[in-house]
This record gives structure tokens, C-alpha cells and sequence, in this order.
């Protein structure tokens, strides 16, 4: 029997009006410490976000989306926080915040393939 490990995810959203508390699932972020494995993938799908948003600053939106990327990987041009440890930037990243893009409260389970298991939530909670 292969190995479980344990992984902790957050669904990654756009919520445009803040205040309204109104959101669309746009991506995951995955975390399992055992297999040093950090990622998120998104998909932005313009029309379905105008088409419940009018107004809203794709472009802005884009570039949050891809800063929140570059600092999952620790890809250059990710600033100081890109520079923390993966189990930081984690914490970092799905913490509670008053912003356009957010992420759900994280939650746990075990995998065998973080990267599997990636792809697996993206389809179901995105897609």
C-alpha cells in the first residue's frame, strides 16, 4: 500500500464587491510539507466574471492572480514573501484578508500525488 501524506488546500476566489461577500472559485493552492510541494493553478474566465461583476478591473485582477502564483513557487519577482519558506508562504497566502482576490478557510486531507490531488480539486471546485 503506498504512503498517504497529509496536504492542506484553499480555494482561491474573486470577489470583486467585498462588501457584498460574492464570489467566483477561480483556483486551488495546495500545500503537503512531505512532498515539498507548493502550487496553485487559476483560470480566469472573463466573461463568466463580467457577466455577474460589470465593472470589475480584469487586468487587476490578472495580476493579483499571477503575483499570488509567482509566490507560491518562489518565482523570481515575487518579492520578499516569494523568499519564505513554503509552509510560510501557505499560511501567508490563504490568510484572512479584505482583498479582490481571497482565499476559502484551508482545509485538510491526505494524498498520495499532491499534483494529482491539485488537479483533482481544480476540477471539481473550479471547473
Amino acid at each position: 500500500m503506498q504512503e498517504k501524506f497529509l496536504f492542506e488546500y484553499a480555494v482561491i476566489r474573486v470577489m470583486p464587491r467585498v462588501e457584498r461577500e460574492e464570489f467566483i472559485n477561480v483556483g486551488i493552492i495546495l500545500y503537503c510539507a512531505k512532498q515539498r510541494f507548493l502550487k496553485s493553478i487559476y483560470t480566469l474566465d472573463r466573461s463568466k466574471i463580467t457577466a455577474l461583476f460589470a465593472g470589475v478591473d480584469l487586468e487587476d485582477v490578472e495580476a493579483n492572480l499571477q503575483a499570488f502564483e509567482r509566490i507560491a513557487c518562489a518565482a523570481k519577482g515575487s518579492g520578499p514573501i516569494g523568499q519564505y519558506d513554503q509552509a510560510s508562504r501557505f499560511r501567508w497566502l490563504t490568510a484572512t484578508r479584505s482583498t479582490v482576490v481571497q482565499c476559502s478557510k484551508v482545509h485538510p486531507g491526505f494524498c498520495i500525488d499532491a499534483q494529482e490531488t491539485l488537479e483533482k480539486l481544480y476540477e471539481q471546485m473550479v471547473r
